[in-house]
């Protein structure tokens, strides 16, 4: 048995750990400082973010909620979306197996 920790993490901008992987998802601790951003961007198939500490602003279509510690969304595939870090945020990013890793990071590089 294996503990897999998000706190784990640093707040300088927007960082991305792959964790854990097996035949059916990928989860990946995002951190991200106060006031960082994710451009916008969509997933090829559908993700969920759960938000484990912290507060993120979640804009979908124009649409902008707020996440607060412990609150999750789940989107569908080809769904655009952002984010903005309210104050230093965990976050556990749920992928599918076709999904990648480096994806997510190409998301951060831009």
């Amino acid at each position: 048995m294996q503990i897999y920790k998000f706190n784990k993490t640093e707040f300088n901008g927007v960082n991305a750990k792959l964790l854990y992987e097996d035949k059916f998802s990928k989860e990946i601790c995002l951190s991200m400082a106060k006031n960082s951003f994710m451009k916008e961007h969509f997933a090829p198939n559908p993700i969920k973010i759960h938000v484990l500490k912290g507060s993120v602003e979640f804009c979908v279509y124009n649409e902008k909620v707020i996440l607060n510690e412990l609150d999750m969304i789940a989107l569908g595939s080809m769904v655009k979306h952002s984010l903005k870090a309210n104050e230093d945020s965990i976050i556990r990013l749920s992928l599918s197996l076709n999904d990648t890793f480096s994806r997510v990071k190409e998301v951060l590089n831009k």
